[in-house]
């Protein structure tokens, strides 16, 4: 894919990995809308790096309408929007917390890959990159209900993949971890949103961005069903 001109959507677009993915794509010659919840981080992120910015909520699917028929077309969907939701033991939970996690985590992805494949089974043409998390290969105490969303992700962008391959079609499970992004410390992961020398050594959104533009611009007989990138001062030993 060329990206000069194309038609480019990154969800969760007003910070963090959103903001760098949106940022790269547009330097690439993408025209490009971010959208997300918080108007005013919205509209200050787009006005900073350039790019369409659109109120929505990724788990409404009129507001999903909303957006692609102000777009006027898609080739690229990034589904970035996402949130850890109450990270608790699930015991502790409430239902309102676990349906919130699934909500936003998975669901919202679904809606928006649905719309997405329409579109790009008529023009025979566009990617869609998935963003799940290193939970979902992996598992920690009290990330159960996130680490089942983001296995979800997964697995839906498989299948989503064998339906759009034969229509040209490219979708891919892009999984990061530790990053250079408020939800370190959201979800209060020691370390990486503490020790300003080891987050320095995290992924940088503009990193994660670089990644989404060479997967884009892949040969287009050529698919990259997965990808996995984390930092090397992360050291994973969980179950």
């Amino acid at each position: 894919m060329q990206l000069q001109g194309k038609k480019a959507l990154v969800t969760g677009g007003g910070s963090g990995y959103g903001k760098g993915i949106a940022k790269v794509l547009k330097q690439a010659g993408a025209e490009v809308w971010i959208t997300g919840r918080n108007r005013e981080k919205l509209e200050k992120a787009a006005a900073e790096i350039g790019v369409h910015a659109i109120c929505a909520d990724a788990s409404k699917g009129e507001d999903w309408d909303r957006v692609l028929a102000e777009m006027g077309g898609l080739d690229v969907l990034v589904n970035n929007a996402g949130a850890g939701g109450h990270l608790v033991p699930v015991a502790e939970q409430s239902d309102e917390d676990i349906v919130s996690t699934i909500t936003i985590n998975l669901t919202s992805v679904i809606l928006g890959c649905a719309r997405a494949a329409r579109i790009m089974k008529r023009q025979k043409s566009g990617t869609i990159i998935n963003i799940s998390s290193v939970c979902a290969l992996y598992a920690w105490p009290a990330w159960s209900v996130y680490t089942a969303a983001k296995a979800g992700v997964s697995k839906f962008s498989h299948g989503l993949y064998t339906e759009l391959r034969p229509y040209g079609v490219r979708v891919t499970c892009l999984t990061p971890s530790w990053g250079q992004t408020a939800f370190n410390r959201a979800a209060n992961i020691t370390g990486a949103s503490e020790d300003r020398e080891l987050a320095a050594k995290c992924t940088k959104p503009e990193e994660l961005g670089n990644l989404v533009r060479e997967i884009l611009e892949t040969p287009d007989h050529l698919a990259i069903p997965d990808v996995t990138i984390q930092p090397m001062v992360q050291d994973i030993q969980p179950m």
